[in-house]
């Protein structure tokens, strides 16, 4: 396990500098993979949803730049900051992030899931950056056209693979977290991100006719959603988005259970159905024994952390 010391900050914004040299927008990180700067909107009546507008930081992703200078200030504010994310779906690159979990409690094979996919749907994922998590996942670095808008995803491609688009974040290799380091896999970080298959970026991006339900509040909500109330339809349409969460939550141990729940809920409420699975999280919870007022505690607690960010991440990423 990465120890986290007086010098954790100085690396990531080592980290950080050299990742926006390289055209990827950055923005400072917490130990628990969620930004490290306070929104500048906690404490209002009512949730926020500015990205930047005001002009303050503290916005998560919408911090995100490749200037150095910006870089520079933005960890000097956060001066705990013991990693860095990656904004995908930005200019130049369009990174999409392929986030490959492991879960050997709940025996998840992403990888395997992935391979399957690709048979099926006839694509290879070509050579490509790829960085090693802290619980033995990975995430592949693909990028995108910029005529195409791949939405954030958790489980919906299959078990395991959640998928980082417009307005997510990565978290950056070099970066450290409470469980670990982030580090590039060998033999990859020669490597630039190499475009991502016509076949599968069918996959991850939603048909025209229902982007433009999501966006009205109707239908299946597929893209990033800009804040966490719910259209019609959304409780069953998050139960399929959540299947992943919930059956992540199922999976705690004593020991694990709260902190899998409000991990849970910052990505839901993060892809914006929060509210609509609130009550399935809540449940599963309380089957692992964690009390009803304790799990609807947690749930609450990441509905406050992540409202006004508008970021779309999987911190977990």
């Amino acid at each position: 396990m990465a120890t986290i010391d007086r010098q954790t900050p100085t690396l990531a914004l080592a980290h950080a500098l050299a990742a926006a040299g390289r055209g990827l927008p950055v923005f400072p990180l917490s130990a628990t993979k969620l930004p490290a700067l306070r929104s500048p909107h906690r404490g209002e009546q009512r949730p926020a949803h500015c990205r930047g507008e005001c002009g303050l930081p503290g916005h998560g992703v919408h911090d995100a730049t490749t200037d150095p200078a910006a870089v520079r200030a933005l960890f000097a504010a956060a001066p705990r900051a013991a990693g860095y994310g990656i904004a995908c779906g930005r200019a130049p690159h369009r990174l999409i992030g392929i986030d490959l979990d492991v879960d050997p409690a709940y025996g998840s094979d992403a990888a395997g899931a992935l391979r399957q996919l690709a048979l099926q749907h006839l694509f290879t994922i070509p050579p490509t950056v790829t960085v090693l998590t802290p619980s033995g996942g990975r995430h592949l670095w693909l990028t995108g056209p910029a005529d195409a808008t791949v939405p954030n995803s958790a489980g919906r491609l299959a078990p395991g693979i959640d998928i980082r688009g417009s307005g997510g974040y990565l978290v950056g290799p070099g970066s450290v977290t409470a469980h670990g380091r982030y580090r590039l896999a060998p033999g990859t970080a020669h490597l630039t991100p190499a475009p991502c298959p016509r076949a599968l970026l069918r996959l991850l991006t939603p048909p025209p006719g229902r982007a433009a339900r999501s966006r009205t509040g109707s239908g299946t909500p597929s893209g990033p959603a800009t804040g966490t109330g719910s259209a019609p339809g959304a409780p069953a349409t998050a139960a399929r988005r959540g299947e992943g969460l919930i059956q992540f939550v199922l999976a705690a141990h004593e020991g694990q259970r709260n902190t899998r729940l409000f991990w849970a809920a910052c990505r839901a409420y993060e892809h914006g159905f929060g509210d609509a699975l609130a009550d399935g999280l809540t449940a599963a919870a309380v089957r692992t024994g964690l009390p009803e007022h304790e799990a609807r505690a947690a749930i609450a607690s990441a509905a406050r952390l992540t409202s006004g960010r508008g970021e779309q991440h999987d911190g977990a990423a």
